[in-house]
């Protein structure tokens, strides 16, 4: 099977890894040129037609390019032209290739704290969990597969680890002894597996939430940290509803997938923080 993998970065370097490990032909990209990588702009369809002509027929195409750049560009339209252009820009010069499209399960919007699954009503509250949903509709209309991505953590990257240790964590609520909202992640390499097991699916298509088995509320999370780290519980602040994907509070349910064979490496953020040698130690320095 030959993979075109655009964002060839925090999740898609390890994605590749992973699907040259099981036997399979992977074109990396990412957007400036560097060694072992090919360069093309997802948002330049003409960028993209070199590339088709340079690699050929291709099996399944994986989009988890980030919109992430320092620069001028507003990020409602880095969103717009990174997701969404770049979902119809892929299917109009690689069809009939197979889209894996990442996206987020920040495109439900519920703050009731309710389970929510790959049926259950998607109504964010921000523009740009708004153009995911649209990017998804392009990939699903295509025959496409869509990954519903929990907040990611890693070697090197944990924003709730990094908060509560720089002192600027805070619950969310409005009484003081407020669990906080619930907190759906998932680590980059079980990420990277999910993605690696939707491209290799023989058949079907549809959405899919990618999260590990244990969501946890910021209470117990920050409890946990104290015992570990003993800098004590953060206080509680009014929610800042104003967050780059919006503010909800809900715990995804990844047994659709679950039910197709893959399963996690790590089952929680604190069973990666234990098992993965490389995660505490690279946030803490």
């Amino acid at each position: 099977m030959l993979v075109i993998v655009f964002g060839a970065g925090f999740i898609g370097k390890p994605l590749c890894d992973l699907l040259k490990e099981q036997g399979h032909d992977v074109i990396p990209v990412v957007r400036h040129a560097t060694d072992g990588y090919f360069a093309c702009d997802i948002t330049d369809c003409r960028a993209l037609e070199n590339l088709r002509a340079e690699v050929g027929s291709v099996d399944v195409i994986v989009h988890c390019a980030s919109s992430s750049r320092r620069g001028s560009e507003d990020r409602i339209s880095r969103y717009r032209a990174v997701y969404l252009e770049g979902c119809h820009n892929i299917v109009r010069v690689f069809s009939p290739a197979r889209l894996v499209f990442a996206s987020s399960s920040s495109v439900y919007g519920q703050t009731d704290g309710s389970i929510v699954n790959e049926s259950s009503r998607t109504d964010p509250s921000t523009e740009t969990s708004r153009i995911l949903l649209e990017a998804e509709q392009v990939a699903l209309a295509s025959e496409g597969m869509v990954a519903r991505l929990a907040g990611i953590f890693g070697p090197g990257r944990s924003y709730l680890l990094k908060r509560y240790l720089e002192g600027s964590a805070s619950i969310d609520g409005e009484e003081s002894d407020s669990p906080g909202r619930w907190i759906n992640q998932i680590h980059r390499d079980d990420a990277a597996s999910a993605l690696a097991h939707l491209a290799q699916m023989s058949e079907g298509s549809g959405i899919y939430n990618v999260c590990d088995e244990t969501p946890l509320s910021q209470r117990s999370c920050y409890n946990a940290f104290n015992e570990m780290f003993d800098r004590g519980i953060p206080e509680v602040l009014p929610p800042d509803k104003e967050r780059v994907r919006g503010w909800s509070n809900k715990r995804v349910s990844g047994a659709r997938l679950r039910a197709t064979g893959w399963v996690p490496r790590y089952s929680s953020y604190f069973d990666a923080l234990e098992h993965d040698p490389e995660l505490l130690p690279s946030i803490i320095s």
